[in-house]
Order: structure tokens, then C-alpha cells, then sequence
């Protein structure tokens, strides 16, 4: 009873004072200043897994939040194994692999195919759209990479480029099968997209399945610092995607950068194990009015091994980008719960085919 009371004495001399609830702060509030930006990693197993509207919903919001204020999110439990991504990146190191001269026999030709491989300094990535701007900028500063570019393979017109099978063992079933993952990914975060925008969750699916979609391998040789240091050189310059959503898988080099929409200035996306990085392209922030943001991203280079006292050399990179497409005869105009009398539409009506194929045939030489 002593103990007691002598601890009844203590609390009224010396009362808990309640602390003070911590407080979390929103991404909308994170990404308005660069010390905080964040872009958000977003569970999807759960849309995948469940039936419940509610339970949809809430992931759905997310992603169209993380639109709205980034443009960009990681997607973590979206279902493509670990495996199958390693064995994409092990083929697109095969082929980037092969004398100069094999892959040039399957090069890139037309915008409207968009099919094949481009080897280093065709590409000249940009905001630009005058084609004198841009064969201008190409020419001072081209982007440092190679790429082999993969669409629909049935196509009744255009025909995918595939190296013989000799040169390249399993490249093209391997490519084609992650194609038709891919798509199908890209289908469940349309339909994610649709209900956070207030539409049926099945809104997009007749709008997105003919799969015009391009899967593009990257490579990123080994450069010397000095030659990236020039102006306006990068990787890859500034750009936004065309489409309606992009799926990057990163390897643990980085470099990417993000836009921060809301100071201007570039901000790392480093590589996170186990997740995608998906961000929304130019025709789905047109579908929305610009409700989602087309975020500006380049590829800069990542630390580099020393070589003297003023250069180094930067490390290899791979990536692999899926863009995917809305049908090519598909009319982007404003959805329908993206307009108002406050908010009106900003965009005249315009197919993918137009809009695409036009940014393509400005982007390459």
C-alpha cells in the first residue's frame, strides 16, 4: 500500500501530459518540395487478387493519385516472376551482343512500323516538335544507347524484324511471351485507372485490345564521362512516353530521373528490387484532360569507375520499356468525368495512329 500510494503521489505532482499524435504528411504535400518528393510505391496484388469493388477501389485511388501528382508510381506484387524478367534481360544482352553488321540487318525503317533495331545516335528523344529542332539537336547531341523495338507480331502490314535463330537462340519466343505479359498487365491498370477516374472498370478494354502496343529493349554501352558532360548529352534526353502508360524494368545501374511537375527539377528514380516503374504517357493524360500528368524523364549517366584525375567510364545499363498503346483508330478526346463547365476540354479529338506515328517519325533519323 506504501508503494502505492507513494506512485499516486507522483502522478499529481508529476501528470502524463498526452503526446502529441504524430502526424503523416500526403503525397501531395511530399512531392511540392524536392527535399520530400517521393514517388509512391504501390502494392497491386491486392486489385489483382480480389473481387471486392471496395477493395479495388482503394488501390485504384492510389494510382490515379500518384498520377496526378507524379505521373509516376512503383508497382510491387504485379505478378510478372523474377525469372521471366531475368530471362528478358539475359536475351537482350545476347542480341545487343552480336556483331554490328547482324544487327544492322534487321534496322529500324518507318515510324509507322516502329519495328526493329536502332543502333547508338539514330534516336534523339526530346520535347521538341519541329523536325529541323530536332535533327538539329540529334546531330549536336544524340542519345547514347541502342535499342531493338517489338510490336504485335501478327500485324497483317507491319512485320517485326527478328534476328535468325542461330545468331540469337530463344529471342523471339522469349520476347513474344513477354509481349503477351506484358499487355496483360497493362490491361489490369487501365482497369485500375478507369475506376479511380469514376469510370466502369471496364471503360478502356475495347479501346486497348488490339494491342498496338511496342516493346523496346534498351542498352546503354559504356561511355566516357567527358562525352556525356557535353551540353544537352544524356542517355537519353528529356522526354514524355506517347501512350497511355509505360512499364519500365529497371536493372540495379539507375539513372533514371523524374521530373518533379511541381519545381521542374529532375529527381533520381532509383531501382527497387521486385517492382516496375509505370508512368502515364501523353495520350492518357489527353484521354484525361490532364487530370494525370505525362511526367519529362531522361536517363543521365549513373557514378562511374575512375579512370584519371578528370574522366571516367560509366557502367553498362539495361533496361526493358513496354509502351503501351491505345488501338491505333482509337479517338483520344476528354473522358467524360475529366470535363466541367470550370474544367473544359483542352484537346481536339485526335486517333493514336496520328499521334503516334507523327512524334515517331520527328524522334528518329
Amino acid at each position: 500500500m506504501a508503494s502505492l500510494h507513494r506512485s499516486l503521489t507522483l502522478l499529481r505532482r508529476f501528470p502524463v501530459r498526452s503526446l502529441p499524435k504524430q502526424r503523416y504528411s500526403t503525397l501531395a504535400e511530399d512531392v511540392r518540395s524536392d527535399s520530400t518528393f517521393r514517388i509512391p510505391i504501390i502494392d497491386f496484388s491486392a486489385f489483382r487478387a480480389t473481387a471486392a469493388l471496395s477493395e479495388k477501389r482503394r488501390v485504384s485511388d492510389d494510382i490515379v493519385n500518384g498520377f496526378k501528382e507524379v505521373g509516376f508510381v512503383y508497382l510491387s506484387g504485379h505478378g510478372i516472376p523474377g525469372d521471366v524478367i531475368d530471362n528478358v534481360y539475359r536475351k537482350s544482352a545476347t542480341f545487343f551482343s552480336l556483331p554490328q553488321e547482324i544487327k544492322d540487318q534487321v534496322a529500324w525503317d518507318d515510324p509507322r512500323a516502329n519495328r526493329g533495331y536502332v543502333k547508338v545516335g539514330r534516336e534523339r528523344v526530346t520535347q521538341a516538335s519541329d523536325a529541323a529542332e530536332i535533327a538539329a539537336l540529334r546531330a549536336k547531341a544524340p542519345d547514347t544507347k541502342e535499342s531493338m523495338e517489338i510490336g504485335r507480331d501478327w500485324d497483317p502490314i507491319w512485320k517485326n524484324k527478328w534476328p535468325k535463330e542461330a545468331d540469337s537462340p530463344e529471342f523471339k519466343r522469349t520476347m513474344l511471351q513477354f509481349f503477351q505479359t506484358c499487355h496483360e498487365l497493362h490491361v489490369d491498370v487501365m482497369r485500375s485507372i478507369a475506376l479511380g477516374l469514376d469510370l466502369h472498370e471496364s471503360f478502356f478494354d475495347r479501346k486497348i485490345d488490339q494491342q498496338y502496343h511496342n516493346l523496346r529493349l534498351l542498352s546503354y554501352p559504356s561511355i566516357r564521362t567527358k562525352l556525356l558532360s557535353q551540353e544537352g548529352q544524356a542517355r537519353a534526353g528529356a522526354h514524355s512516353d506517347y501512350g497511355t502508360i509505360t512499364l519500365l524494368f529497371q536493372d540495379s545501374v539507375g539513372g533514371l530521373e523524374v521530373q518533379n511537375p511541381h519545381t521542374q527539377h529532375f529527381q533520381p528514380a532509383h531501382p527497387i528490387p521486385g517492382t516496375i516503374v509505370v508512368n502515364a504517357g501523353d495520350l492518357l493524360a489527353r484521354w484525361s484532360n490532364d487530370v494525370l500528368r505525362s511526367t519529362l524523364h531522361r536517363v543521365v549517366a549513373p557514378p562511374a569507375q575512375r579512370i584519371n584525375d578528370t574522366e571516367g567510364m560509366t557502367s553498362t545499363r539495361q533496361s526493358i520499356a513496354f509502351f503501351c498503346n491505345p488501338n491505333f483508330d482509337a479517338a483520344i478526346e476528354s473522358l467524360p468525368t475529366c470535363v466541367s463547365a470550370t474544367n473544359p476540354s483542352k484537346y481536339k479529338s485526335v486517333t493514336t495512329e496520328e499521334y503516334i506515328v507523327g512524334r515517331l517519325a520527328a524522334t528518329y533519323n
